[in-house]
């Protein structure tokens, strides 16, 4: 099916997901606005980078929307957020949120209602519309996969959780310990070795903790283009075709439209 086809059938104008992904769009223009103020760099990222490239849009089935920075911008823009953000719009992280637990931050929505399928939300602050602003970082795959396995269990009491009130505390002490001892350790023991180690071609992946490992170049992403989303022109990395063949393979070929399976449990408009 072509682009139109595809519209029709999953994401036509008026339908709740065509709603949800143009308040992503929203909050992805004000994200852009900011970081583009303060000479912040970003690039959108996965399946967003994917409905870029295929669709000049969202993949019409999509109900999520990524971004990338490396780790310095990344700090940056925590900093900037809260004081950069309108008032319909929240940031999300450990440092703004009590409850939450993920090592990369959300920009939320205020005038909607999310629950997602996995309800990793429930105990949360905000929990609107969101898109997802993730950290990268230049170091082994196998040591992020080290800080993978340490952050797992967090994850498992949550999702089997039959005391939210007592089990959240176990959670945040596993992130605690995470992000407030063992991932500076490890930054400052590879520290030195960045100078020798990181050049154009070498590996960066998801920011310690983030489960998800898939490995980027440095030289197919910067320096950083521009593409065509929704109308509107975001950063995206500078040979993105390389890119997205080294995390997905033919990424032009569309998946099996049978399997696709939703984040959203239930969507509310304010």
């Amino acid at each position: 099916m072509n682009n139109e086809e595809l519209r029709q059938r999953y994401n036509p104008d008026g339908s709740l997901l065509r709603r949800h992904q143009m308040r992503m769009l929203d909050i992805l223009i004000e994200v852009d606005r900011i970081c583009k103020k303060h000479h912040i760099s970003y690039w959108l990222s996965s399946g967003t980078l994917i409905g870029a490239l295929r669709h000049n849009g969202f993949i019409p089935w999509d109900d999520d929307l990524d971004i990338e920075m490396m780790r310095s911008d990344y700090l940056r823009l925590m900093e900037v957020l809260p004081q950069e953000l309108p008032e319909w719009l929240a940031l999300q992280n450990d440092k703004t949120d009590p409850a939450y637990f993920y090592f990369y931050a959300k920009v939320r929505d205020r005038r909607s209602l999310l629950k997602e399928t996995l309800n990793y939300n429930r105990l949360w602050k905000e929990q609107g519309i969101y898109i997802d602003i993730f950290p990268m970082e230049p170091h082994p795959i196998w040591l992020h996969k080290l800080t993978e396995k340490s952050v797992g269990h967090m994850y498992k009491i949550w999702r089997t959780s039959t005391d939210d009130k007592k089990n959240i505390h176990r959670v945040l002490r596993i992130f605690k310990l995470n992000n407030t001892f063992l991932f500076p350790c490890l930054r400052a023991l590879l520290s030195p070795f960045h100078f020798f180690t990181f050049s154009p071609s070498k590996v960066i992946t998801s920011g310690m903790g983030i489960p998800f490992h898939n490995p980027r170049y440095a030289d197919e992403i910067f320096p950083l283009t521009t593409h065509k989303f929704e109308g509107y022109d975001f950063p995206i990395p500078g040979n993105a075709d390389a890119h997205l063949r080294h995390i997905f393979g033919d990424y032009m070929q569309l998946p099996d439209l049978s399997k696709q399976t939703p984040h959203v449990a239930e969507l509310e408009f304010f």
